[in-house]
């Protein structure tokens, strides 16, 4: 996979540090062009190399990790979410700021990361997979995060690449929402993930 980081692609720690505010202004305005919402309270945040690298950086600076066993532990752990050119992959949150709601919501929306799409063209839709690392949902609620990965034919990448929008959606018996792109920064960059 030609697309995953290695230890040369990160900064010491020290480096890091002096760089870090200003990576994060970027790291932020480039999260934003990579988020979609659905509804008032789930969020898809489209993953690539750089969004991976900006959180093994962080993890590396919360943990204070230097040794190269740790680093190459990091890397093992998040290079997975880097979309490979066939696929796009997605941290999906479920956001709601009082945790009463938040609880109570989690009951109500159970299995709801297992009813995302994206569909190309006419609907065809991509598979997906999720929480391929592991099960969040248990026997009564749904986590508020999931990671998503969705695959697509040679058809649908063909179509995405000739400029056809796809879309992006939720059919939950309790919450239901899409959102359409055929163009724009968003759209740009998620057929970016591509190439």
């Amino acid at each position: 996979m030609a697309n995953i980081l290695t230890r040369t692609d990160l900064l010491s720690l020290e480096d890091y540090q002096e760089r870090r505010a200003s990576m994060r202004q970027e790291l932020m305005a480039h999260k934003s062009i990579r988020y979609i919402g659905l509804g008032d309270h789930v969020g898809l945040y489209f993953e690539d190399r750089r969004t991976v690298q900006y959180q093994i950086q962080e993890m590396l600076r919360i943990e204070r990790i230097f040794d190269r066993t740790g680093i190459e532990e990091e890397l093992n752990a998040y290079n997975p979410l880097i979309p490979t050119g066939r696929n796009l992959k997605a941290t999906m949150m479920i956001e709601y700021p009082d945790e009463v709601e938040r609880r109570k919501a989690l009951v109500k929306l159970k299995g709801i990361e297992d009813c995302v799409y994206i569909s190309v063209g006419e609907g065809e839709r991509a598979q997906v997979f999720v929480d391929e690392d592991m099960d969040r949902t248990n026997d009564d609620k749904t986590a508020a995060v999931h990671f998503l990965r969705f695959e697509f034919s040679d058809l649908q990448l063909s179509s995405i690449k000739a400029g056809s929008g796809f879309v992006v959606g939720i059919e939950h018996s309790e919450y239901q929402d899409e959102f359409r792109l055929s163009s724009g920064d968003t759209f740009d960059s998620l057929v970016g993930d591509f190439d």
